[in-house]
């Protein structure tokens, strides 16, 4: 797979992934919903491992890699199905959007990186200021619309913790062994949430839609999105990388509206333009204000 075609395919799965998670959650209890796209995942990700003769390792680091992946498909995805009975695909997705900003917070804790300019204090100023405003939109929207914002919240925290962990970990290792590897470890922890939460498999209420999503996210969601994502993380750039959670966020939010009939009230346009403005200056803001400090310099 080329890194252009890689990249496309983050762009393309991501965005159309929380669609897909409320489809899917619509006739199939969100616990079990979440476990048998995980098992999709897995069993397709076994055969090209075993057909293609990708190693697999199990040594220490690569535990510490899989573990620390799982972390943030177990918590980011459970979650995430959780968020869906209460919450439209592109609120979701506008939340998720914000885990970069999350994730140099935990980086600041956990990695003992460097303190966030003031430029980028600002920028998340303004993003937390349109997610207030996406908040309070969508209380007006849905019923209960509070326990959806706190459980993709803390899919967000799950996923960003993930990223800043694994990053800590330096190993090279092939991005479908990556895939399957944490799928391996998060699978059992699936398992065992679908036994506590629900434990009921009646699959007379499934309806045909909520069947075809649950597969298109265990291929495309899971397998190749998650095997997409590492390669291109191991490939670009950061910056480059963290461009996907400017674009997902728009073309979610119009999936939303023109398949699922999802309500895009001028309050979410505004909160929605407050985000995504405040994660392009957090991203591009520092190199903005260097260049533009440059050319001033050079004219004088």
């Amino acid at each position: 797979m080329s890194i252009s075609a890689a990249y496309l395919a983050v762009i393309l799965i991501w965005s159309t992934t929380p669609l897909g998670i409320v489809w899917s959650s619509e006739s199939i209890n969100p616990t079990m919903a979440v476990l048998l796209r995980m098992l999709i995942a897995i069993t397709l990700g076994a055969m090209i491992i075993k057909s293609r003769h990708i190693e697999l390792p199990w040594h220490k680091q690569a535990l510490r890699v899989y573990s620390f992946s799982a972390l943030g498909i177990f918590g980011g995805m459970l979650f995430s199905y959780m968020a869906a009975s209460y919450l439209s695909s592109g609120v979701m997705s506008l939340v998720f959007g914000l885990s970069p900003v999350l994730s140099a917070l935990l980086a600041q804790k956990i990695s003992n990186e460097a303190k966030l300019s003031n430029i980028r204090l600002f920028s998340m100023l303004i993003s937390l200021t349109g997610l207030a405003i996406v908040c309070a939109d969508s209380f007006t929207l849905k019923e209960n619309s509070e326990y959806g914002l706190i459980f993709i919240l803390l899919a967000v925290f799950f996923f960003s913790l993930s990223a800043v962990l694994v990053k800590s970990v330096h190993l090279a290792i092939h991005p479908m062994a990556t895939t399957v590897g944490s799928l391996t470890v998060s699978v059992p922890l699936f398992f065992v949430s679908w036994l506590v939460l629900d434990g009921s498999l009646d699959i007379s209420q499934w309806q045909t839609r909520s069947i075809w999503a649950t597969v298109y996210l265990g291929v495309f969601g899971s397998l190749i999105g998650f095997y997409a994502y590492f390669y291109v993380l191991q490939k670009l750039t950061a910056s480059t990388v963290t461009l996907v959670t400017l674009i997902t966020p728009i073309m979610a939010l119009s999936l939303g509206a023109f398949l699922n009939d999802e309500i895009i009230s001028l309050n979410l346009m505004v909160g929605a333009f407050c985000v995504l403005f405040g994660l392009s200056l957090y991203h591009f803001g520092e190199k903005f204000i260097l260049r533009r400090k440059a050319l001033l310099y050079k004219e004088e």
